[in-house]
């Protein structure tokens, strides 16, 4: 039944391969340890005391409430898919209280940071130096996640309507306002590529020299690279500028619902955490100007 669930997200969920990566080492893992202490079982025997014994040696292996928490998630999305197929009558689910898990709040970057990276940090004067300035470029007005990215299409971007239209988890489609400078960055880029690059893959709007799509350890090399020239901040990923982009459109004063639909989140709760960092700017505005802080 797992792979049958494994095909459900895959084909009809359209869920991304790290997701179904998960959704699967989850429910491997879980079938391996009730072998292990149980014996064989089948998911109609699973009780909700099997799954208890399963999260507390989670637990005790010193796993996060954090990852416990994702693999609750992974075991409530397969029960949930068996009830709807008629393979069981009740979800041994229902009766798991998951963990309460510390909020992480998000990494960013400071705005004069972000501005210094594009002002005053050099970029080399080749193919490389060009797309490594776009992909940071792109990764900052638009929020946009790494596999968003390196999917994009040049015809994702529009100059009549000025947005550029991003494919994002579950194919669902998003679109992005974005500013002139940004789209005339886009179109120089292009058409050196066409100029430099005769075999670029077809459609791609960021390749490497060779001529093809940006692979992911490429980017991250990117990001690490120059975010270390003007942040000392622990964490350097392109994820890092995805929550910069967000706490920096609250801070200026965005709607939350707003930047909600900008991330693609599907839920406003995802969008929430970004509201601490503009509470605590509102603190320090505070404590420097009131007379009585």
């Amino acid at each position: 039944m797992i792979q049958a669930f494994i095909d459900y997200l895959k084909f009809e969920k359209r869920y991304s391969a790290h997701t179904i990566r998960s959704y699967s080492d989850d429910l491997e893992a879980f079938v391996a340890y009730l072998k292990a202490e149980f014996g064989e079982q089948g998911v109609q025997e699973v009780s909700p005391a099997m799954v208890r014994s399963w999260l507390a040696a989670l637990k005790d292996g010193g796993m996060s409430s954090r990852s416990i928490n994702r693999k609750i998630s992974s075991l409530r999305s397969f029960y949930k898919y068996l009830l709807r197929m008629g393979e069981v009558a009740q979800s041994p689910m229902v009766a798991i209280v998951a963990p309460r898990a510390a909020r992480r709040l998000p990494v960013f970057v400071e705005q004069q940071q972000m501005s210094e990276l594009f002002s005053e940090v050099g970029f080399p004067d080749d193919w490389e130096g060009l797309t490594d300035r776009l992909l940071l470029a792109l990764l900052y007005n638009t929020g946009m996640r790494l596999s968003e990215l390196i999917n994009l299409k040049e015809s994702q971007v529009n100059d009549a309507t000025r947005v550029i239209k991003v494919l994002g988890k579950g194919n669902k489609e998003r679109v992005i306002p974005v500013s002139g400078m940004l789209l005339e960055a886009v179109r120089d880029y292009e058409e050196k590529k066409r100029v430099l690059l005769e075999r670029a893959d077809a459609g791609v709007l960021l390749v490497g020299k060779s001529g093809r799509r940006l692979y992911p350890k490429y980017v991250y090399r990117v990001v690490q690279r120059y975010l270390a020239q003007v942040t000392t901040i622990e964490k350097k990923s392109p994820h890092v500028l995805r929550h910069t982009f967000a706490t920096h459109l609250m801070n200026e004063g965005a709607e939350l619902n707003s930047v909600k639909e900008l991330l693609g989140h599907a839920s406003l709760a995802a969008t929430q955490v970004y509201t601490h960092n503009t509470i605590e700017k509102l603190k320090d505005i505070y404590k420097k100007a009131h007379p009585k802080a």
